[in-house]
């Protein structure tokens, strides 16, 4: 994950460029954002390239979330303990752990009211690719080992919160 150029410091002084408007926006526009991006590149590549675009991207921007704004000395316990304060802190979403296996550290975990889809209508298909990253992202950054997250329940497939499996990736 470090062949790319991205740097926290091309994003994080909001407060000294926004000065009145401050650190928030509002949903629709993050939407406006991950929607019209996701349009445009399922047009541009088709939808499989697209999806795997935004999930690497959701990776990426996991992987730098955890350096940056987590304590990765933490026990696993505590870690996710301190991830679900910063999502519900930065308004991303309310992470619940539903099961984990710390021999296999294998999880399923529920992020409800997330900025994607949460309130969309039922389209039949999972749209939390993002999502799906940013975790293996976060994961991979605390632990080191390469991880896969798939989601399995979505707001678009009729389910009221998405839910997500996480386990270490096979060689």
């Amino acid at each position: 994950m470090n062949d790319h150029n991205f740097a926290w410091d091309q994003i994080w002084d909001i407060n000294k460029g926004r000065p009145n408007l401050g650190m928030n926006t509002r949903v629709e526009v993050y939407r406006l954002m991950q929607f019209t991006m996701r349009a445009v590149l399922e047009q541009e590549y088709g939808d499989d390239i697209a999806r795997e675009i935004l999930k690497k991207s959701g990776r990426l921007a996991g992987a730098e979330f955890c350096k940056k704004l987590l304590d990765t000395s933490l026990s696993i316990t505590k870690f996710t303990a301190q991830l679900t304060e910063m999502l519900l802190e930065l308004s991303i979403g309310i992470l619940k752990v539903e099961k984990f296996d710390s021999k296999n550290l294998s999880f399923v975990v529920t992020v409800s009211e997330d900025l994607d889809c949460s309130g969309l209508p039922v389209s039949g298909y999972t749209v939390c690719d993002y999502d799906e990253g940013f975790l293996e992202g976060v994961f991979c950054a605390y632990t080191g080992k390469d991880f896969v997250v798939k989601e399995v329940d979505c707001w678009c497939t009729g389910e009221r919160t998405c839910r997500f499996t996480i386990d270490v990736k096979m060689s």
